[in-house]
C-alpha cells in the first residue's frame, strides 16, 4: 500500500508538470498521445507527429528495460525493483535538466521513466496494478460500486489498494501543480529523489536481509555479499 502510494504520487507529480509545461504533454499514459500522433499525421503536422511518436516510443522502451531487468509480471519481493527505481530517478533528474533548457529530450526521458515504473509490477494480490494512470483503477472501483449496489460481495482489500493508488496520483498532481507554479521544471526533482531514495532503500534492505541469512548460516562477510 505504501509503495503504491509513493509510486502513484510520483507519477501524478510528473504528469502535472507535463501538462503545465511547454508542450502541455501527458507523460504518464499514452492514450491521448497516440491520439495526438494520429491527428497530427492527418493534419500533416510532421514535427508534432514526430514528437508524439517519440514519447510513445520512449515509454515503450522504458517498459522493455523494466521487463528485461525484473523478468516477472507478478510483484514478488526480492526482485530487482531497486535498480529500476534508481534508473527511473536518473532519467527524471536528466529530464529536469533538459526541460530547463527547453529541449524536447525532457519529454522523452520523463516518458521512459514512467514506462519503467508502470511495468515494474503488473499484478499483486490478484489485482492488476498500474501506477502511472488511473483509468483502469477508476473502472474497477466503479464495477465494485455496481456490485455493491446489486448486493454482491467485493474484495475490500483490493478496493483499499485501488483507493490508495488513486489518492496517491491525485496528491501527486496537486504537489506537481503547486511545485510547477513556484519552481518550474525543478519540481521533477521531487519524484526523482523519491524514486531514487526508494530504490536505494530497497537495495539496502535486500542486502541487509541477505547478510542476516548468511550470518545465521555462518556464511560470508557483508562486503562479499554486496559485491
Amino acid at each position: 500500500m505504501l509503495g503504491g502510494l509513493l509510486l502513484t504520487c510520483a507519477a501524478g507529480c510528473i504528469n502535472a508538470v507535463g501538462f503545465l509545461g511547454l508542450h502541455h504533454q501527458a507523460i504518464t499514459h499514452l492514450s491521448g498521445t497516440v491520439s495526438l500522433f494520429s491527428t497530427d499525421l492527418a493534419r500533416a503536422d510532421s514535427l508534432s507527429a514526430m514528437r508524439a511518436f517519440l514519447v510513445v516510443l520512449c515509454f515503450f522502451l522504458g517498459c522493455v528495460i523494466s521487463g528485461f531487468i525484473i523478468r516477472q509480471n507478478t510483484l514478488k519481493l526480492g526482485r530487482r525493483y531497486g535498480g529500476v527505481l534508481v534508473l527511473e530517478s536518473f532519467l527524471l533528474f536528466s529530464a529536469a535538466h533538459f526541460f530547463n533548457h527547453g529541449l524536447f529530450a525532457g519529454d522523452c526521458l520523463a516518458s521512459m521513466a514512467c514506462g519503467l515504473q508502470n511495468a515494474m509490477a503488473t499484478s499483486y494480490s490478484g489485482a492488476v496494478i498500474r501506477t502511472t494512470h488511473m483509468t483502469g483503477i477508476i473502472t474497477d472501483l466503479g464495477i465494485a460500486a455496481g456490485h455493491l449496489l446489486h448486493g454482491q460481495s467485493v474484495d475490500y482489500r483490493r478496493l483499499r489498494l485501488y483507493a490508495t493508488l488513486l489518492l496517491g496520483f491525485f496528491t501527486g498532481g496537486l504537489l506537481g501543480a503547486y511545485g510547477f507554479m513556484h519552481l518550474g521544471y525543478d519540481t521533477l526533482y521531487f519524484p526523482a529523489g523519491l524514486s531514487g531514495l526508494a530504490g536505494l532503500g530497497y537495495m539496502a534492505s535486500r542486502t541487509y536481509a541477505r547478510y542476516q541469512r548468511k550470518r545465521q548460516a555462518g556464511g560470508a562477510p557483508l562486503l562479499r555479499i554486496i559485491f
